[in-house]
Parts: C-alpha cells; structure tokens; sequence
C-alpha cells in the first residue's frame, strides 16, 4: 500500500495523477484548491478512483454538494479513523 501527503488541492490532483492511487481521500478546506474543486477535477480526469471526503466541515448540505462534486462518501473527522478505514473497505469492495 502506498500513501502519500499533499500540501494543497492543487498538488493533490498531480499526485493523483501521478501515483493513480486505488483511493483518494480529501479535505474540504485545503489551501489553493478546496476539495470540492480537486474532485470535480480528478472525476474529469480519473474517473474511476473512488473520492472520499474526510473533514470537520460537515455542515448541512454539503454531503449532497459533495456528492455531486464526485465524491462516493462523506466522513466526519468526529467520526475517526474507525470510520475512514471502513468507509476505504466500502469504496474498495465496490
């Protein structure tokens, strides 16, 4: 398994790109470009990776933009990493 960091949503994408990872997982505040923004990209460019959002932003209706920006799942940081590794089984087993 191969992990990476990016700084911002910018360099996110490139990395995407680059190591065409098996899942994507994005922030919604990231500096340069939000998460809403690199997954509309990514879905242009790659859309066969599964997105998912991992945020403390999660406010009402924002699950129903995301969804619509490309991402499968929504996960609030509240929620932990319990939540993100079953969330990256769910999105894997699909």
């Amino acid at each position: 398994m191969v992990c990476q960091e990016a700084e911002n949503g910018r360099d996110g994408v490139a990395m995407a790109q680059e190591f065409r990872p098996d899942v994507v997982i994005l922030d919604l505040a990231m500096p340069e470009m939000n998460g809403l923004e690199a997954a509309r990209l990514l879905k242009q460019l790659m859309p066969e990776i599964p997105l998912l959002m991992f945020t403390t932003h999660v406010v009402p209706g924002l699950e129903k933009e995301a969804i619509a920006s490309g991402f499968r799942e929504v996960i609030s940081k509240s929620d932990g990493p319990p939540a993100v590794i079953k969330a990256i089984r769910t999105l894997l087993a699909a």
